[in-house]
Order: structure tokens, then C-alpha cells, then sequence
């Protein structure tokens, strides 16, 4: 299959995002009481909304959790956006697809201003064709959805030239949702038992070794 229109994750697929996402969910936590070390509950958090992780996971009403995103927010605008590196071949692989000809597309959950925040600081914003991402108001975050708007925005022409690539199993649901391809990337969060049972079309052990099959 010749794919031409590339969406990204962000955090786990081509950010390492943990160090900066833990100390601000554990930030978040303490203001409610609770201590957390577990670096197995705090990896959790990468991937779905926010607000969601602090329900599913504490057991916070919705209001209580978005409350807590707004800590978690606090931090992260000011320190944890920094804590950050970038996954091992991410700006030599956007730039071999870019000069191929490739469209690239940001697809994240992340807040759409913290995600262009995050792109400008690691000097990779240039790749991309169009950047979405999350509205911070909790209206606009379900994969599926910012799948959906970014080819309603780009009017991208094909589905089956289209492919999701992410680290966590809400990038493939949310590609199989809107029926595109989906390549699953190991070098984030997500498990090749968690990309395989939840139907993606590619594994792939590190980024680099996307362009073995879009190329």
C-alpha cells in the first residue's frame, strides 16, 4: 500500500514526553492529597485525555478531574512542556518523508497550543503540512475526532493513501474508527501485546523504521 498523507501522534511517538507528564500528574495528585511513585500508574496518563485518566484511574468525578488538569496544566505550561526529548530518528525520518514528497499531519490529543509549543521547541513544526490537536476546553480531544478534522481541513482526498502512526492503542482505535491504516510505534508507552490486540496494521520496534513501509 503507497501511503501519502501521514498523521502523528505526539507524546510517545516522536516526543519522550515521561518525564514531563509524570511530575505533573504527580503535582496534580498531591493538590487533591495523593501520593504517587508508581511509575506504571503514572505512564497511564500518556495517551488518552487527561480528565479521563484522573476518573478512570482515582476514581474522580468528571469535575473533580478536569480540576485537576487545570493544576496539572500549571505546571506543565511552564515546566514540564520543557521536560521533554525528542525519540531517537524522529527529525531525519519526518525530513527523508517530507522531501519524498509525503504530506505530513499532526494528529494529538495533547492541547493543539501546547502541541505547537512543544513542535517550535524541538525545531520539527517545519515538517508538518497541518498541526491539530485537543481544544482546552475539553470539547474537541477524542482521537477519532481530530482525525476526522484534520482531513476535513486539508481535504485530504484518499483514505486508503492515509495512515495513523502512535505508540498507544487510542491511535489505531481512533484510525479504525475513521478507516484508515494504522503503523504502531514501540518506541513510546504502548506494548506490541497492547498495538497487536487492538488491530494495527503495522508494528514497527523503532520510529526510523516507518520508512520501510511508507517508503
Amino acid at each position: 500500500m503507497a501511503f501519502d498523507y501521514i498523521l502523528f501522534d505526539l507524546d510517545g511517538t516522536l516526543t519522550d514526553s515521561y518525564e514531563g507528564i509524570s511530575n505533573c500528574v504527580k503535582y496534580a495528585l498531591a493538590h487533591f492529597g495523593i501520593i504517587e511513585e508508581k511509575e506504571e500508574n503514572l505512564k497511564r496518563f500518556i495517551g488518552p485525555p487527561l480528565w479521563k485518566s484522573f476518573n478512570m484511574f482515582y476514581g474522580f468525578p468528571e469535575q473533580k478531574a478536569k480540576q485537576a488538569v487545570e493544576k496539572y496544566r500549571k505546571r506543565y505550561n511552564t515546566l514540564g512542556v520543557y521536560e521533554n526529548r525528542l525519540i531517537d530518528g524522529v527529525p531525519q525520518t519526518l525530513d527523508a518523508l517530507k522531501k519524498s514528497g509525503k504530506k505530513l499531519y499532526l494528529a494529538t490529543s495533547k492541547p493543539l497550543v501546547l502541541a505547537k509549543r512543544v513542535l517550535a521547541y524541538f525545531d520539527i513544526e517545519k515538517y508538518f503540512d497541518y498541526v491539530d490537536g485537543a481544544s482546552l476546553d475539553f470539547s474537541f480531544e477524542e482521537k477519532y475526532q481530530i482525525i476526522s478534522h484534520v482531513f476535513e481541513t486539508c481535504s485530504i482526498p484518499d483514505k486508503q493513501r492515509a495512515v495513523m502512526i502512535g505508540d498507544r492503542s487510542y491511535d489505531i482505535i481512533g484510525a479504525k474508527q475513521y478507516g484508515i491504516s494504522s503503523i504502531g510505534v514501540l518506541c513510546g508507552f504502548g506494548s506490541r501485546e497492547e498495538l497487536s490486540d487492538c488491530g494495527a496494521d503495522y508494528i514497527c520496534d523503532s520510529f526510523s523504521d516507518i520508512l520501510k513501509i511508507i517508503l
